[in-house]
Formats: C-alpha cells, structure tokens, sequence
C-alpha cells in the first residue's frame, strides 16, 4: 500500500482537490436522507408546520395558553406579538410573532422553552385526553362551592385562580411531563401550532404542499450535484490513475532502456512484458479505485456516523453489529484469497513466457512437428491459471450475496426496533426511514473500503513487481565527472589485461585479454564455440563491464565515457539481425534519422541490399513487421548492416553478422565494406575462415584466453588452435597456398 501511495505522490494537489469534490458529494449524499425524512415528518405528518412556536395564534388562543404561563414569562410572550395586519379567515384579533424575534434565534429558543409546556397544557385541556379529564374533576371537586362550577371550562376556572395557585398546578404537571421524551413534547407542540393554524382559517393543506415542493426541489438540486460531483471526481480520478500508468510505464521503459544484459538476465522478457502491462494495468485501476472508493467510503462512514448519532442513538448498535459481521465476511475471504494473488501474476508470467517460445519458435516446431508437444505445454500453463481465478473468483463471488443478506437482515432489524420506537413515541416514522439510509451508507462504505482491502493484494504485489524493476540498480553507470574522446581521434580500441566474469559466475569466461584494434584495420575474432567472442566484443560497448583491466578507445577508458559518447562511436551488427516495426528506410536509418537518401542508398549497396530492395513495389518505403518478420534471414542481417554503415561510426562492431549470407554476398560485402571502412576500427566475431581470410589482425580464442595472433598465413603455422578450425573449412589446396604466400 506504501508503494501504491508512493506512486500517487507527484499527484497530490490532484488528490487534493479530488477529495474536496468527494466531501461536496458525500455531503449531497447525506443531506438527502434528512430531507426525505422532513417530507415525511413535517410535510405529511405535521402538515408543512416545522416551528415549534406559532407565528400567528388568536388573541383568545393566546389567553388561553397564558393561563399556564408564570408572571414573569407571561411578559415575554406578550412581548414577543403584536397584532397582526394580515387578513385571516377568522372573526377575531390574531396575533403575530414580531420579526425582531423570529430573526434572532436566542430570543426564539428562549421564547419556545417558555412556551413548550403552556402549549401542551392548552392542547391537552382542548382535546380532553385522560389525563387533563382527570385533573379537570379533581379541579372542580376541590372547587365544588362555586356556583355553576359543573358548567364551566377549565380555562373559566383556571382564570378564577391567583397567580400562585395556578403556579402550583401547573409545577405539579411539570414534573409529571419531565418523565416524558422530548419527542413527544415537541409533536403536541406542533399539533397545537397546527390547530391554531386551523383555528384561524389557515390552510395547512396548502402549506404541506408548499413545504413538500420547496423540500423536493431542494433535494432535486442536491441531487444534481452530488451527480455532477460524482462525474467531476470520477473524470478526475480516472485522469490521475491514468497518468500513473503513463508515468510508470514511462519510468518502466526508460529504466529498462537503461538495463545491462545483466539486468536482462535478472528478469526474463516474458516477466518485463508482464510488468510492463498487466502489472501497470492493475496499478492504474486500483488507484482509480482508491481516488473514487477508498477516499470517499470514510467520508460516507464518517459523516453517516454523524448523522445517525443525531437521528437515534439507541439503535446505534445495529449499525455496528453489521460492520463486525462484514468485517467477519471480509476477513475470512480476506485470508483465503490474498496468498493466490502472486501465484496468479506469476501465472500469467509463465503463461506469456510459454506462447512467447510458441510464437517465436514457431517455424521449428513445425520443422520438428512437435505442436502436439506444445500445445500440452500452453495447455498446462492455461489451465493452471484459469484453475487459480476460477478459485479466487469463487470464493470473491461468495462476498456479494452474504453482503446483501446482511443489508437485508440489517434493514429487517432497524424497521423491528424502530417500529417498537415509534410506537413508543420516541421516533417518528420519517427519522426511521432516514436512519435506514443512513445505516446503508455506513454499511455500504465499510463493504467498499473491505472490498478494496481485497483486490488489493493484487495490485500490492503488481506494485511490488514494477518496484523491483524500478528499484533495480544498473550495473553499468556514466561516471560523475565524464571525460571526452578527443576530437582528431579515429577509433583505436585497446584491450589492456581484461579479464571478464558473469554476475554471480566464480569463473571468469575471459582471461588476461590484451590487443589493440587501428584504425583502417580488420581485427577478427574466431575460436570454438562458447570461446568468449561475443562476450569480449560485448565488453566494448558497455553491455558489461570488465572485472579486471580496462578498454580504451582513442586512450580513454570506456567506463570514463558516457554511454552515449561512447556509443555514438559504435556501429553494432548483433548475430542476429533483429529489424524494428517500420519500412526499410527507417531501419536503415535508425541510427542517423537525419542522413541524406543518398547515405541511405550507398548503405544499402554496400550491404548488397538494393538487390532486393528493389524488387518490391515500394523499394525503401516497403514495410516491416515486427521483428523483421516479413523478411528472409539474409536480408534482415543485411539491412542490420546498412544500419550500422548509414551510422558512419569510427568503430565497426560485426558479431558474426555474416554468418547467414552466402559466400558469394559475403565476398562482394566485405569487398565494398573494405573500401567504406579506410579510416574505420573493424571488429569482427566470425566463425567462417572465409570472412576474416585477409584481415590485418587475427584473434584465436580458446577456453576465453587468446592462442593465437596474427595474419591468417601465420596463424596456420603458430597456432595449431587455428589450423584445426581452417583445416576443417579450407581444402587442402587452400591450405598449402596459403603456407606458400607466407614463406
């Protein structure tokens, strides 16, 4: 998880303002719960009424709720109306609640505890329940000598009563009511409001339309943007992931460029390809995932949380009994599955590995008709892995359906718990509907950060994988402070002492290698196979570096050089052509995109190129597939050497790249190469006697030490080495005419 955070870091400001755009949705998504349970609280069941004082009451209804208000309240109230200039469906005086208070909301809150318990003592009188009946009896036995006291309200006898006695009372019913849950004060409170309403002819119909219009366009409008949050933040999150999968396939590709063939060694083509591409692809959807998901599930978990604890808290335990069972669920898959995740990458390594040999080796399996053979073995690789996801995708697809009988079971329990509240009167049935959807986004949020603590094991390791590559030290490094060649040089390469062994190898494959290379010479290598030659011209360009000793071009030791100076003088022919994605023209071109067409066309002629060149339709625009495909052996060694000759380099390197031309092009090419190459190093891997005949400089190699050196006519009576490999390629003829033009 570090590392996929690591990966995010340049993009910070980015994710920052991804994550205020998830706070905007996440707060939309929130608020749209406690408007639904307005509509159905206030809108339905208190007719739009949402205040728990009124703000007009007749001035008879107000006398009435007086009664019950101490003397020192009673003041305030009055203070708070005036007479209202408003006309209502009504034959008496209303009264109005001044502007001064409704606007200041200390004088309201003060106001509406004043007259909370008046409110509820008017309404309970007015509708006669059991309780007010009864204390209406026991008023009017303790009153029994008044005259016509049977006939009387209890208002008339309230009103009959001092300040004190009223007092009295109405402090013993205030005790009774402590014991009763502010939900039910505040629902008789609005029930009196709506009544007064009534009483004045004030349409509540009308006002729980007005109020369900205004609470749904609101809704309406929050609606549109948390939808226009959500695709702001998915643009931006997929943007992001986006730009991490260029940035490491970028740092990916430039680092490999940058890898020795002792890096290559290390990971095989199948696995870069593999990192490269899957890896990287698994990378950048996770971290689409964590920008859309991962941020805002405890965003949701958070602030739902919060909502809840403000909706009810008794049935708080409900939410958290849920979390434990997924986070159960979640935890089980969770062990079973993250093991498998690397032995699926692997998987797919070896999978890419199998049909990359199929693919390439392709006309040999034919030529040895082993596809049966083959294809057992891509068999084996496919059906590993599809045995694999089918396990983790089995056991992932056994996550949703437990999921959603725990949401199910979870909804069953909050509408049980919450209907014995509402019976009870502690809950209304719109808070119920809201903390239902409130414990859905929890719920939901805890699910989506558990299934991303599941997938992301996968990505895990895929960050794991691209890492190592990227972590991976090169071996072969510019120095800090490089030097330069000099300007007038020509090439001359020097082996002083050099001795050479593959990372991890006790055994050095080359032994105390010394020799110089002119300019305007052939120097040639030759020996048995396995000898060393490749690996001593690889030494040159710095694919290795030598364990002991130094090369020098023009004086100056190789590791002393940039990687690019010192390549920039190289023009390389590897043993096998390999030819890249393009036309011929490009290829030949590859290492001067600049040059002329006519370095171009004296490139190809002097490879003994042109001849087939200009068979085909398009001549140097002709195309070429990937690999060279398209072509014949011959002709792809042939335009790898119009590349390395269109280069002009001061230092020819041919690894025997002539080794798939027939001897008569290989006669004519080297002729012409002869020719361009007057001021030129030439370095040539050979395993024909017939390509170095009439080289200046001779190299034998033997077990990686040199045997022998020289010209070819002295070579044959100094070095038996060399003898043994000419007698087995020359006639006996060419042999003795050869001794001949030495003596």
């Amino acid at each position: 998880m570090r590392k996929l955070f690591q990966f995010l870091k340049p993009y910070a400001p980015r994710v920052l303002l991804i994550l205020c755009v998830l706070v905007v949705q996440a707060y939309c998504d929130l608020s749209l719960p406690t408007y639904t349970s307005n509509i159905v609280n206030v809108g339905i069941q208190q007719s739009g009424i949402d205040e728990e004082i009124p703000e007009n009451i007749s001035e008879e209804e107000m006398n009435r709720l007086l009664l019950f208000v101490s003397e020192d309240d009673r003041q305030d109230i009055q203070d708070a109306y005036e007479k209202s200039s408003e006309s209502f469906d009504y034959d008496g005086e209303v009264l109005t609640l001044k502007d001064s208070v409704k606007s200041d909301d200390e004088k309201l809150d003060a106001l509406t505890e004043e007259m909370k318990l008046p409110m509820m003592l008017t309404a309970g009188f007015e509708n006669g329940s059991d309780t007010t009946k009864q204390m209406e009896g026991q008023l009017k036995e303790q009153m029994s000598q008044v005259p016509g006291i049977e006939k009387m309200s209890v208002f008339d006898i309230f009103g009959m009563m001092n300040d004190t006695q009223r007092a009295a009372i109405v402090d013993k019913i205030t005790k009774q009511m402590d014991k009763m849950p502010d939900s039910i004060l505040d629902q008789t409170a609005i029930s009196y409001v709506k009544s007064t309403y009534e009483q004045i002819g004030m349409d509540t119909g009308h006002m729980s339309t007005v109020y369900i219009l205004k609470t749904g366009a609101k809704m309406l409008g929050l609606a549109a943007l948390g939808m226009a949050a959500s695709i702001l933040a998915c643009l931006m999150a997929s943007r992001v992931g986006s730009k991490v999968g260029r940035g490491l396939r970028r740092d990916t590709f430039r680092k490999v460029i940058g890898f020795s063939n002792a890096e290559f060694d290390k990971f095989s083509t199948a696995s870069l390809i593999t990192r490269s591409t899957n890896d990287i692809q698994q990378i950048q959807l996770l971290t689409v995932m964590i920008l859309r998901i991962v941020l805002y599930a405890p965003i949701m978990a958070i602030g739902g949380i919060l909502k809840v604890s403000k909706t009810n808290v008794d049935m708080f335990w409900i939410i958290g009994l849920a979390v434990l069972l997924i986070v159960m669920v979640v935890a089980v898959l969770f062990i079973v599955v993250m093991p498998k995740f690397k032995i699926v990458q692997n998987m797919v390594d070896k999978l890419n590995l199998v049909s990359r040999e199929i693919l390439t080796g392709l006309p040999v399996i034919r030529a040895f008709h082993t596809e049966k053979h083959e294809e057992e073995r891509f068999d084996k690789a496919n059906k590993d892995l599809t045995k694999l996801n089918l396990f983790v995708n089995r056991a992932m697809t056994f996550m949703m359906p437990t999921m959603m009988l725990v949401m199910n079971g979870i909804t069953v329990l909050i509408v049980w718990v919450g209907g014995h509240s509402i019976n009870d009167g502690a809950m209304q049935v719109g808070d119920m509907m809201a903390f239902i959807q409130y414990a859905m986004q929890i719920i939901m949020s805890f699910l989506m950060i558990c299934m991303i603590s599941v997938m992301l094991p996968r990505a895990a390791v895929s960050a794991e994988r691209v890492d190592e590559v990227l972590k991976s030290e090169t071996k072969i490094h510019d120095p800090k402070e490089p030097k330069t060649l000099p300007k007038n040089g020509k090439g001359e390469v020097a082996f002083e002492h050099v001795s050479f062994h593959y990372p991890g190898a006790e055994e050095d494959v080359l032994h105390d290698i010394t020799f110089i290379a002119k300019p305007g010479e052939t120097t040639a290598f030759i020996g048995s196979t396995g000898c060393g030659k490749s690996t001593l011209v690889n030494l040159i360009p710095r694919f290795y570096d030598v364990t002991e000793g130094k090369i020098t071009i023009d004086g100056q030791d190789v590791r002393n050089l940039t990687q690019h100076e010192l390549r920039d003088k190289l023009g390389y022919v590897p043993q096998k052509g390999v030819l890249f994605s393009g036309n011929i023209a490009s290829n030949i071109m590859f290492g001067n995109p600049a040059g002329s067409e006519q370095e171009m066309t004296e490139a190809a002629q002097i490879a003994q190129a042109v001849e087939f060149i200009d068979t085909k339709p398009e001549r140097y625009k002709s195309p070429i597939s990937q690999g060279g495909a398209n072509v014949s052996g011959g002709q792809k060694q042939r335009l790898s050497i119009a590349r390395a000759i269109a280069k002009h380099p001061d230092v020819y390197i041919f690894d025997d790249s002539f080794s798939a031309l027939d001897y008569k092009t290989d006669t004519v090419l080297r002729s012409a190469l002869k020719e361009k190459t007057t001021d030129s190093v030439v370095l040539i891997v050979a395993q024909r006697i017939s390509t170095i005949l009439h080289a200046e400089q001779i190299i034998v190699l033997d077990d990686g030490k040199i045997v022998g050196k020289g010209t070819h006519e002295e070579l044959l009576k100094t070095c038996d080495a060399y003898y043994q490999i000419a007698a087995s390629q020359l006639s006996e003829s060419e042999l003795k005419e050869a001794m001949k033009e030495e003596d």
